[in-house]
C-alpha cells in the first residue's frame, strides 16, 4: 500500500508593512513573550518550540508563540516535526528603529533591579 502523499507544513506570517506599532507593543508587554524573545536573542540561533524555559505550560507557551508571530516578532518554521522559531530582528528594526532593543534593554534593567 502507497504512503498518503504528504505536503510541506508551512507557518502564515504577515508583512511586518501590515503590524501596527500597537500590535508590537501588546505583544511584547507580556513577560513571558519578552522571556522568549530574550532567549532567542541569547541563543543567538533558530530554536524549536520545545527548548524554551518558561514557568507556563506548553499549551499556554504556544499562545504565546502564536501572538509574537501574528505580532510580526518571531518567523516560525518546521523542520521535520519542529516548529523552529527565529527573531525577525532585521525586519523590525527597519519597520520599528530601535524598538525590541529598547524593549528588551529596558525588560534586562527591571530584571537585573529585581534580583537586588
Amino acid at each position: 500500500m502507497a504512503r498518503p502523499r504528504t505536503t510541506t507544513r508551512t507557518v502564515e506570517h504577515p508583512e511586518l508593512s501590515e503590524v501596527s506599532l500597537q500590535q508590537v507593543l501588546e505583544a511584547l508587554v507580556d513577560p513571558v513573550r519578552r522571556l522568549v524573545v530574550t532567549q532567542l536573542v541569547r541563543a543567538g540561533e533558530d530554536l524549536s518550540c520545545g527548548t524554551f524555559e518558561a514557568p507556563v505550560s506548553l499549551s499556554t507557551l504556544t499562545h504565546h508563540f502564536n501572538v509574537l508571530r501574528e505580532a510580526g516578532v518571531i518567523r516560525q518554521y518546521y523542520v521535520g516535526t519542529a516548529k523552529m522559531n527565529t527573531l525577525r530582528a532585521d525586519e523590525m528594526e527597519r519597520r520599528f528603529p530601535g524598538l525590541l532593543t529598547a524593549v528588551l534593554a529596558a525588560s534586562a534593567a527591571e530584571e537585573r533591579a529585581r534580583e537586588v
